[in-house]
């Protein structure tokens, strides 16, 4: 789906993941955008969260999603490292709506409840929604949601140091390619010289 994007996903605006999220009909689904949306990490580590990454053994939002090393890519020296994202408050409030499946340790589990679902279902639930919000043209992907929560950060001012941190990046020059530069982007820039 990385149409004309030299093989780099769409960045999102707040219109296009509303769009997207109003085409997803299950709850369970929503959330799997929403997470994406809200931390940033990649979809194969998101269909992998177990309960108790994300609640309190009461039930609660935790106050971060904690990734586990076994479930993230790894780094370009072969590592696997634990991500643990603060919990913002609009997804603290979706995750307490949230109604898991009973019975499951998966926080989306497959429709065999003992395992979590698939990279596959997941990123076919998306492309879905993408095409009934009328956004197949864009070039969205699921890695869509990592590039957009890294370049709204960086748009946002945050240093790169500490979206490195938040995202788990371990080199500055492969985190800088997920930021997306526009024209308009440098023209602002230069104007405040």
């Amino acid at each position: 789906m990385k149409n004309n994007r030299n093989g780099q996903a769409a960045i999102l605006s707040d219109a296009d993941y509303s769009k997207i999220r109003k085409q997803i009909r299950s709850q369970k689904y929503k959330l799997l955008l929403d997470l994406a949306w809200y931390t940033g990490e990649r979809w194969g580590a998101l269909v992998k969260l177990q309960l108790l990454d994300v609640y309190n053994l009461d039930g609660t939002p935790r106050d971060y999603v904690n990734f586990r090393a076994r479930t993230r890519k790894a780094t370009p020296n072969g590592k696997r490292l634990t991500r643990q994202v603060p919990v913002h408050h609009t997804l603290a409030e979706l995750l307490t709506a949230y109604k898991p499946l009973p019975g499951s340790i998966w926080l989306f589990p497959s429709r065999v409840a003992d395992k979590p679902m698939s990279l596959r279902a997941a990123d076919q639930i998306l492309r879905t929604a993408v095409e009934r919000a009328g956004l197949t043209a864009k070039g969205i992907s699921t890695h869509s949601t990592r590039r957009t929560f890294i370049t709204r950060l960086a748009n946002r001012g945050v240093s790169l140091a500490i979206i490195k941190k938040a995202t788990g990046h371990t080199d500055l020059k492969v985190l800088s390619r997920y930021i997306e530069v526009s024209d308009d982007d440098v023209k602002n820039a230069i104007a405040t010289l």
